[in-house]
């Protein structure tokens, strides 16, 4: 068994954080991650799920599938 999301979840992740949208991230755990509340652009969904922001402090942290948390701008659920 591994700890890959399927297709679908990934597919659907896409679908949710569509390339361009604003994110805000609510949780990091890394020591160089970004302060919680950053907002920043998806860039891509890579193939495990995990979002390519371009962070507005200028990081390029991964927001990773499973660990860390952010949710899209306008919407009120929490995402990622």
């Amino acid at each position: 068994m591994n700890n890959f999301p399927s297709r679908e979840i990934v597919e659907r992740i896409r679908k949710q954080y569509p390339v361009g949208c604003r994110v805000e991230l609510l949780r990091m755990d890394d020591v160089q991650a970004p302060p919680i509340g950053t907002k920043g652009t998806v860039r891509y969904v890579d193939d495990l799920g995990s979002l390519g922001i371009a962070w507005d402090n200028g990081s390029s942290l991964q927001v990773v599938y499973g660990e860390d948390l952010c949710r899209k701008l306008g919407d009120t659920s929490d995402g990622q």
